[in-house]
């Protein structure tokens, strides 16, 4: 198969991760006989800095002419620290998802056995999770109306049920390849943009009989992540709440450095991890490159790539269980593993297969 990948390192540790996730790609390619071609672009506060635009229009017309998008991450301490700043790295974030129509993030949770320790729940309650998140992401309060004054500020939830109709249709796909059950998140008793939710999912429900579809509100998903969270197969929601759940998810694992994401919906796909840039760490080759890596891997299931996808994930567990990890996944015996040393290991571990 030919790919063309558009390349977006970003900022902070995007670029130490991002070269780790290409030669994972390139790998891949060479062991099963894939034409790859890459194209970097600027995004974030890198973007900023050298043409003033966090998500430039060469950029989104490098992303609009890929097959798909590895992004790392964006974000920077010199923007965190001034309140003024009109523009910021997060911007170009938004920006990309808005211009390629990508309406819904797919987050899998997935727990690793040589891990289990790291996590800051109890291992009988985190062992054998597995479950997506699906999370809406160009609707809801994120993007509706904002007025901001020093008395008053608004920020505005809307949704249409078109908008609705067409995350739920994505979260009931994923449903049907998984377990074939689906968690529709809202709050509704209070919310209006809730309501709407529920109705369309009862609507929808019935075109797929072979799902279970249950309905829970927000501040009870939250609280049954932690208390039980073998309990959800596929979890569907809006904007805002997908934000703060899927954060919440990651923590099961012991490591946000572990989960991948992909952003789908009408234009090219974007695959990055879950974490940010982590700009304290830049250059100091400590970061975590496995849910870049694993991104990697979703962007090779996308196009129905399985056995690509497959390998690299099984690559990963093969360098967790050899003990080849970053410090923040490290035991206090392990050995010292940069974020090169991991990438390294787990591309030759490819080769050799």
């Amino acid at each position: 198969m030919k790919l063309h990948i558009a390349v977006l390192p970003g900022d902070g540790i995007g670029p130490e991760i991002s070269e780790q996730g290409v030669a994972v790609v390139k790998a891949i390619a060479t062991k099963f006989g894939h034409d790859v071609r890459f194209t970097s672009a600027l995004v974030g506060g890198a973007a900023i800095d050298a043409v003033g635009n966090p998500f430039p229009e060469e950029t989104y017309r490098i992303c609009a002419d890929a097959d798909a998008v590895l992004f790392s991450s964006v974000g920077d301490l010199k923007f965190d620290l001034d309140p003024n700043a009109k523009v910021r790295p997060e911007q170009g974030l938004l920006a990309m998802r808005k211009q390629l129509g990508l309406y819904a993030n797919v987050r899998p949770v997935e727990t690793f056995q040589c891990l289990l320790h790291q996590s800051p729940l109890r291992q009988d309650l985190v062992e054998g999770a597995d479950f997506v998140c699906i999370r809406e992401l160009t609707g809801g309060m994120y993007f509706g109306e904002k007025q901001e004054g020093t008395e008053r500020a608004l920020d505005t939830c809307v949704y249409t049920r078109a908008e609705v109709e067409r995350i739920l249709h994505v979260a009931y796909a994923y449903a049907m390849r998984r377990r074939k059950r689906l968690t529709v998140v809202d709050k509704a008793n209070v919310l209006a943009t809730s309501r709407l939710w529920r109705k369309v999912a009862m609507e929808l429900a019935p075109q797929y009989p072979e799902v279970q579809t249950d309905f829970m509100y927000v501040d009870n998903a939250a609280m049954r992540l932690v208390q039980e969270p073998r309990f959800f197969d596929v979890l569907v929601t809006e904007n805002t709440f997908g934000d703060i759940l899927t954060d919440e998810a990651s923590c099961i694992t012991g490591s946000m450095g572990l989960l991948p994401s992909a952003s789908i919906g009408e234009g090219t796909p974007v695959f990055e991890p879950i974490h940010g840039s982590w700009p304290q760490a830049k250059g100091k080759n400590i970061a975590n490159p496995l849910a870049q890596i694993l991104s990697a891997a979703m962007l090779f299931e996308h196009f129905g790539l399985l056995s690509e996808a497959q390998l690299i994930r099984e690559a990963v567990r093969q360098s967790l269980d050899a003990g080849i990890r970053t410090p923040d996944i490290q035991t206090p015996d392990g050995a010292h593993y940069g974020t090169r040393e991991v990438g390294q290991w787990i591309v030759n571990w490819i080769a050799q297969q």
